[in-house]
């Protein structure tokens, strides 16, 4: 089975510059996870979407780097079913001729 969250859009402080770690910025969010459904031991995509609201809006991270691993870190302990999982996070108001962001893949 793959969860996919697409488009999670939410404000958060992130960010290197001094006015990002001051004003909150919207970023989007996607994330893919597998991971073997068997006897109803279901993954809820709802808990995942809440949990990373609240990593990255307690955390207050400068890197997208940090905030990538901090992610995984969070979803793999909760989740050590998973098998798979891929998060991309984009700033689409950073700069204004384009939309940035940093995507990584973790195998388990």
């Amino acid at each position: 089975m793959y969860i996919h969250i697409d488009a999670l859009i939410f404000n958060t402080i992130i960010g290197l510059l001094d006015f990002e770690r001051i004003t909150p910025q919207e970023v989007n969010i996607n994330l893919e996870a597998s991971y073997e459904y068997t006897n109803g031991s279901f993954i809820n995509y709802a808990d995942i979407v809440t949990l990373i609201e609240n990593e990255l809006q307690v955390k207050k991270y400068k890197l997208l780097e940090d905030a990538l691993l901090g992610l995984k870190r969070e979803i793999y302990t909760k989740y050590p079913q998973i098998k798979t999982l891929k998060i991309k996070i984009s700033k689409p108001n950073i700069l204004s001729n384009c939309s940035v962001a940093l995507s990584n893949y973790w195998e388990f």
